[in-house]
């Protein structure tokens, strides 16, 4: 992979790529199975899962995520995943990877809200923009959407769940940590 600060511009600037030390917090400190907790590390106060309502569309879903996500986190960088499957954009094809759940490849770029919703367009999950995994800099909050999931996981301040829980758009569903993550009407895959 490479090293050259060229190969991570975009929108007329360099990013920067993250390491392995940048998600050690989160690394083996998930579990096995279908719990939260095997996307979310349990550290967090609140737990939820989300995926878009009957009706609204990804790009809506996504856009209502991250204005809640925006709202509870004070300015800072933000870490963006992308996970490589081989069928979706990592946005930086030549970075780096972080390995993390079993292996699975990511790049992690440190950016924002903005880069968040504009980077890529679809993902596992739909057609959507939203990065695979996503944290502030102070890592009160945790997204993550598993390869083979079609819903996201989240770990935050029990006030960041209840905003996601009650904005109509985001269909979030609290869950404790040891509660199967699966939204009730999805199937696993």
């Amino acid at each position: 992979m490479s090293t050259d600060p060229r190969d991570f511009v975009r929108d007329g600037r360099v990013w920067r790529i993250g390491t392995a030390s940048d998600v050690a917090w989160l690394a083996d400190r998930t579990t096995q199975g279908v719990s939260i907790t095997a996307a979310i590390p349990p550290v967090f106060d609140a737990y939820a899962t989300f995926y878009p309502p009957d009706g609204v569309s990804f790009v809506d879903h996504e856009r209502a995520v991250v204005d809640e996500l925006a709202a509870y986190t004070p300015d800072q960088p933000w870490w963006l995943g992308f996970l490589e499957t081989g069928a979706h954009d990592v946005v930086f094809p030549r970075a780096p990877r972080v390995f993390l759940y079993g292996d699975w490849p990511y790049v992690l770029v440190e950016a924002g809200p903005e880069q968040a919703l504009g980077w890529r367009t679809g993902h596992s999950r739909g057609d959507g923009p939203l990065p695979d995994l996503l944290f502030p800099a102070d890592r009160s909050w945790l997204v993550s959407a598993l390869w083979d999931d079609t819903w996201t996981d989240i770990g935050a301040s029990v006030a960041l769940v209840a905003a996601l829980h009650r904005n109509p758009l985001v269909n979030a569903r609290r869950v404790g940590p040891d509660d199967d993550a699966l939204p009730p009407g999805l199937a696993r895959e």
